[in-house]
């Protein structure tokens, strides 16, 4: 049976629904843009700004909040990172753990759900139809995992994964018009569990591009030329779903181009760890980007009725590359001496047992080799259900074991790679998160934030109901402080 949820049932979520009208009394603004630059931590906004004092991220900050204290979801990966954003919620309520995962109901893709259940779970590129091509025509619904929901096996695609709404329903729902980019057609999550929350998804796939920092600026020129369309009504080629010649009221997307450029180049080994010249180069791109998006909202003459939002899904960690080392993630699934149905591997390890009762004798294997593998911490049990993720007991979707590296150590046999994210670090965690209208009065916010608060306000800033968004509701999850 397709698991709903286990915070609040499919009946609790009708009823938040029925009792919250989509409308609320006053819109701060007619249209919100929400980005995301992947890598872009919260030490990167200062040290941009002072090597870059005339930039455009310099001038939104002037008339603008800066939550210097923001952080993103745990686990730090983009999946779980969009989501939190757009629902207000963290895993244990969304089901979100990661892009890839396992769920204990789930059957392979195309088994018919045959055989016992329990499936990998991937909303990654492997979904496309042919991930080798930049538009080989969204989802394969093939390659998605099955699910029996009402008695009928049914493919389950990344938005009907998702169990509770997102803010694009929500605007959808009171008539607006959304759109959002993203780097896999499996960002089809933000549509949320109804699957019509956006007007228009723009959904490039960034696998079929070599993974460099030159490639991934050209990808990410897509999404800007996607913007740009937007704010002109216009509709991109490949574009699923219509603006129908409006400018939409909600919309945003991802920048990859830092994500890239901290993996490989990354940060000086000196005090304070400055940018590194492909680093700075590759952010004078982004702040190129933001310059070509304030101009257009303003040739529109949208730009004083526009909320911009800065607000990275994750960070990269180590920021310092003297941290660096890495561990081949074998090793760590060996090292349980139990079986495993699933390790999802990049600085975490996260682990789904093949039996519960194993997780005690999974835990003290890994206590013994915990010098080898550069094991700071071991998340299960009590401690996993007290930290907020949820049970692995009644909770198909939840892990039984997390594994936390010291910082700089990354599960990886990449011969590239000098940064990763997914942990529960500060480097991965810890992210950059600015909101920027001609509006508002320049403030520095050091608050504990956290992203799922963006959802929220969203929602206010365009005159919606803050308690229709189900996750928020759920969490008690509050507007950004200034809102």
């Amino acid at each position: 049976m397709y698991f709903t949820s286990i915070i609040i049932g499919a009946a609790a979520l009708a009823a938040i629904g029925a009792e919250s009208s989509p409308v609320a009394k006053t819109q701060l603004f007619k249209h919100v843009a929400v980005f995301s630059i992947d890598g872009f931590h919260a030490t990167d906004v200062e040290k941009y700004v002072v090597a870059r004092p005339k930039s455009t991220i310099a001038q939104l900050l002037e008339t603008g909040y800066e939550y210097t204290n923001a952080y993103t979801s745990e686990p730090s990966d983009s999946f779980p990172g969009t989501v939190a954003q757009f629902t207000g919620a963290s895993p244990r309520t969304t089901g979100i753990f990661y892009d890839d995962t396992y769920d204990r109901t789930f059957y392979l893709p195309s088994s018919n759900c045959s055989g016992p259940p329990g499936a990998e779970v991937q909303y990654t590129e492997v979904c496309d139809y042919n991930d080798t091509l930049l538009f080989s025509g969204g989802i394969d619904p093939a390659n998605l995992p099955q699910s029996i929901v009402n008695g009928v096996c049914t493919d389950i695609y990344p938005h009907a994964r998702l169990r509770v709404n997102t803010v694009f329903e929500i605007a959808r729902a009171a008539g607006m018009v959304t759109a959002y980019t993203d780097k896999h057609p499996a960002y089809d999550v933000v549509r949320g569990p109804s699957g019509t929350g956006l007007s228009l998804g723009y959904f490039p796939e960034i696998n079929a591009i070599p993974t460099l920092v030159n490639t991934t600026i050209q990808y990410d020129d897509l999404h800007v030329s996607a913007f740009l369309d937007w704010i002109n009504a216009t509709d991109p080629a490949h574009s699923e779903g219509t603006l129908d010649g409006r400018v939409p009221n909600l919309f945003g997307g991802n920048f990859q181009s830092i994500n890239v450029a901290e993996k490989q180049d990354g940060y000086e080994n000196a005090t304070n760890n400055p940018f590194t010249p492909g680093l700075l180069a590759t952010f004078d791109f982004i702040d190129q980007s933001f310059a070509r998006i304030v101009s257009a909202l303003r040739a529109k003459n949208i730009y004083n009725e526009t909320l911009i939002v800065v607000a990275s899904k994750h960070g990269n960690a180590p920021i310092n590359p003297a941290k660096y080392a890495k561990i081949n993630p074998a090793l760590v699934m060996n090292a349980t001496g139990v079986d495993i149905l699933q390790q999802t591997s990049d600085d975490i390890a996260i682990i789904w047992l093949a039996n519960h009762s194993d997780t005690e004798k999974a835990v003290a294997n890994l206590q013994k080799q915990a010098s080898a593998l550069k094991i700071k911490n071991i998340i299960y049990g009590q401690t996993l259900i007290d930290r907020g993720f949820g049970n692995p007991l009644t909770d198909p979707a939840v892990p039984d074991i997390f594994v936390e590296p010291v910082e700089g150590i990354i599960y990886t046999t990449s011969k590239t790679k000098i940064a990763e994210h997914g942990g529960f670090h500060q480097d991965d965690r810890h992210i950059a998160c600015f909101v920027s209208n001609p509006r508002l009065k320049k403030r520095k916010i050091s608050t504990l934030t956290s992203t799922r608060q963006v959802g929220p306000t969203i929602l206010k800033a365009l005159g919606l109901n803050v308690t229709a968004l189900q996750g928020a509701h759920v969490e008690n999850t509050t507007v950004l402080q200034g809102f």
